[in-house]
């Protein structure tokens, strides 16, 4: 049995290293064949180093060159490169569990109308702020109900991170679309789901995850999310999830506000009554998470920027697309880190 696992890397040479140990610290069964593919978007911070002492302690890995830098490419590369059964995504900020590959494998074989596989995420931090933005990314408050990201029991639900697929799935839906920088992920899951698959969370693999130390990194990774989600709409030409309405209907609340001065009592604290609900929800969220006074202010900075820039983003993505049939902006093309 032929195990692929791509990684698509560029400049993470913190990580690399570790993604790729662990990988191979997996404990497989002896059928199968397993090849590490690295599709490196030409690194210069001393990854590709780091892969050249890699490649001579693992025979399997293999490095190739991915010439546009972007995500979904070094998929696709990494997915064309050579014949599989199994193919497995990892990302090269993800430290995957032993029991990730063989348990995917598992679920996979034992039940045909799942078509994908992911495990829980585990978000580790590098430094108190990159903690903080941890703890709140693990919230249904701080990333909506339903998404993968806070399930703590297996089930099927609508998209998953590191995920396997058998090999038939590229066959019957095609690859993933490279006109995507953001969210290919659930463009490709949702097309797996439209042909009659399905997905499974699995809650006994998981993996590290290394998540982003500062704000300003947060707030450009969500609003690419919320920006780029409305292309994958525009696309299927309908919503992908409900959820994903959510912080653009409340960015434009919050941006109406002003009007609810405008109207008769009592009319004017109805409309105010969402705004005093989210502001007693953020309070609450906060507190609960707040283990030094210290950090309460940054937990209520992490959840603005959570929504705030997603919702931004997303109507970003309303005006770009929807409204002025535009082509996606040359800045959005840039992948944030």
């Amino acid at each position: 049995m032929k195990v692929s696992v791509v990684v698509p890397c560029r400049n993470e040479k913190d990580y690399i290293g570790k993604c790729i140990d662990a990988i191979y610290s997996s404990i497989l069964p002896q059928d199968v064949d397993l090849t590490v593919i690295v599709v490196d978007g030409f690194s210069d911070d001393g990854t590709r180093e780091v892969l050249n002492i890699l490649k001579h302690k693992y025979s399997s890995l293999v490095v190739i060159d991915n010439t546009f830098k972007l995500t979904p490419y070094a998929f696709n590369l990494g997915i064309k490169y050579q014949y599989f059964d199994f193919l497995q995504i990892v990302g090269a900020r993800h430290i995957i569990s032993s029991n990730y590959i063989t348990k995917s494998l598992d679920v996979l074989n034992q039940d045909e109308k799942v078509w994908c596989v992911g495990g829980k995420i585990v978000n580790v931090f590098t430094n108190n702020q990159s903690e903080i933005i941890s703890n709140a990314m693990s919230t249904p408050f701080g990333m909506g109900l339903g998404n993968f990201r806070t399930l703590n029991e297996s089930s099927y639900t609508d998209t998953v991170t590191s995920p396997m697929y058998p090999k038939f799935v590229f066959d019957k839906i095609g690859y993933f679309d490279e006109q995507l920088i953001r969210n290919q992920d659930d463009d490709f899951n949702f097309r797996v789901t439209k042909a009659g698959g399905k997905i499974w969370f699995e809650s006994t693999i998981w993996l590290d995850y290394y998540v982003r130390s500062n704000f300003y990194g947060l707030f450009r990774q969500f609003y690419q999310y919320g920006y780029w989600k409305v292309f994958v709409n525009t696309k299927h030409k309908t919503v992908t999830t409900l959820r994903q309405l959510v912080p653009p209907v409340f960015v434009l609340y919050i941006c109406s506000i002003v009007l609810a001065f405008l109207l008769p009592s009592p009319l004017n604290w109805i409309y105010l009554l969402g705004a005093f609900a989210y502001l007693g929800m953020l309070i609450y969220s906060s507190l609960k998470l707040t283990q030094k006074v210290t950090d309460f202010s940054l937990f209520i900075r992490t959840f603005l920027t959570l929504h705030f820039s997603y919702g931004f983003g997303y109507l970003h993505g309303v005006l770009n697309f929807i409204i002025l049939k535009r082509k996606p902006s040359q800045k959005q093309m840039k992948l944030s880190r």
